[in-house]
């Protein structure tokens, strides 16, 4: 199963070509050429399987063999045997077919977690078989830094600089990139946004001669291999609440609602549901970021300013993995993919069709809360349940209140993060300061290490090219 760039000038190449690329040099997004599926019959079977195992039935056919099984379940035990729930993305009851699934029991208390930890044992065995190293470079909104870092640390054919945006991210955040002390990890805070950030890295990958010289790789979700390791918590929720014996009124569909900022998580959803997951409805959660939300609200996408908020980690005005989408959208036609990108780079939007936005919206619904809406889920929530919520899953929550379209199906509401990684918006609504669990306990206190950057491409390409080591 070979995958090609959604922009259609680049080669074709295996899963283990794409994990080291992770950007297309032509620009654009890796997408598999023919989607796996996975029958109703699996899917009941896989409801009794530990995560570990679950893991390896969903990734493997994406890899097409270019990974053994028995190493591909080695990498899987490991990735999450140190999740702090038995169950690894637990779901729990928020109220009548309604649950909140847990992403934060990872080393890092986000969801990225259940991707990066397994995407670092990927990158790491497939640079060990070439005898290579690699540069990793990511951009983060608050907690795909983190998440790398820790899947990358230590490790010997790996060296990550970490991009964050000064001053945009919470301080819990920041701590568990910046207090690391490893000597392959190297993190930089730039004076802008997040898509500046992101921008960055688009530029560092457009240089073919850097890309070669340091091993340049991703692990930002324009990453497939990050799509791929995120599918699994959708199909493993959507085989808990369709379990033989589950006492709820389901029709053998799940609903979602994702918080998203860059595109990614929800992106997973929409691919468990090619697969096969039987998905009824994706609801895109935004804060006052709200390019998805406009976009599914009226066809047009259109980048405005980045604005601060309390849910940082979607401070996100481009979203770059809605360009999966994009291509599946138009058919998979690469050239309508190139002309739609080149008119959002020039003028900083575009407008889909009448006719393809009502394929969109068959499936997709949005909803937008800002930070005054926000303060109030997470206090509704808690008087309600008990439960503390950052304020990321809260607006995933209140989206799936006021957005979902049949209450005889359950409604998953993801949480994407930890209460604890944000804990003054979270005291600020419930009056309760979350504890950060033992691990983390004394990151106040831990030295930090940092480089501060202003916005250039050429001095970033400067320092990495000084500070990483030289690609075998």
């Amino acid at each position: 199963m070979p995958y090609h760039s959604t922009r259609g000038r680049a080669q074709p190449l295996k899963f283990d070509d794409v994990l080291l690329a992770g950007l297309a040099p032509d620009g654009g997004l890796y997408v598999p050429s023919v989607w796996p599926r996975i029958s109703d019959r699996e899917l009941r079977q896989m409801a009794t399987l530990p995560y570990a195992e679950l893991a390896v039935h969903v990734v493997r056919p994406f890899l097409d063999g270019t990974i053994d099984d028995n190493t591909l379940a080695t990498m899987t035990r490991d990735a999450y045997k140190n999740f702090d729930h038995p169950d690894v993305a637990p779901l729990t009851p928020l109220g009548k077919n309604e649950f909140l699934l847990e992403l934060f029991h990872g080393p890092t208390l986000s969801f990225k977690d259940y991707a990066l930890q397994l995407v670092g044992r990927l990158l790491d065995h497939v640079l060990t078989q070439r005898n290579r190293r690699a540069t990793i470079v990511v951009a983060t909104s608050g907690d795909t830094g983190s998440a790398a870092i820790e899947a990358c640390r230590d490790r010997n054919a790996l060296d990550i600089f970490v991009l964050h945006p000064k001053g945009r991210v919470s301080e819990v955040q920041r701590r568990q990139m910046t207090t690391v002390d490893a000597d392959n990890v190297h993190n930089i805070a730039i004076e802008g946004t997040f898509d500046d950030c992101q921008n960055l890295v688009k530029g560092l990958f457009a240089d073919l001669s850097l890309r070669k010289d340091v091993g340049l790789a991703a692990m930002n979700s324009i990453n497939w291999a990050r799509i791929v390791a995120q599918i699994v918590y959708y199909v493993k929720s959507a085989a808990m609440v369709d379990a033989p014996g589950a006492k709820m009124d389901v029709r053998n569909q799940v609903s979602y609602a994702v918080p998203t900022g860059n595109f990614g998580n929800v992106f997973a959803a929409y691919a468990a549901k090619k697969i096969g997951l039987p998905v009824q409805q994706m609801i895109v959660a935004s804060n006052a970021n709200d390019i998805l939300t406009r976009f599914f609200e009226t066809g047009e996408m259109k980048s405005l300013t980045v604005q601060s908020t309390l849910s940082p980690s979607m401070d996100i005005q481009v979203s770059s993995n809605f360009e999966r989408y994009l291509f599946d959208l138009v058919d998979s036609k690469p050239d309508v993919v190139n002309g739609t990108m080149e008119q959002f780079r020039q003028s900083h939007g575009f407008r889909v069709s009448s006719e393809r936005m009502a394929k969109v919206r068959a499936t997709f619904d949005a909803y937008r809360l800002d930070d005054a809406g926000t303060i109030a889920a997470m206090k509704k929530i808690h008087d309600e349940t008990g439960v503390l919520i950052d304020p990321h899953s809260a607006i995933g929550v209140a989206a799936a209140r006021a957005k979902r379209k049949d209450p005889n199906v359950p409604m998953v509401c993801v949480a994407t993060a930890h209460p604890a990684k944000f804990p003054d918006a979270v005291e600020k609504a419930t009056g309760i300061r979350p504890a950060l669990p033992p691990h983390l306990a004394d990151i106040m206190q831990r030295p930090e290490r940092c480089e501060e950057m202003r916005w250039n491409l050429d001095a970033l390409k400067d320092y990495i090219r000084s500070v990483a080591k030289v690609a075998v």
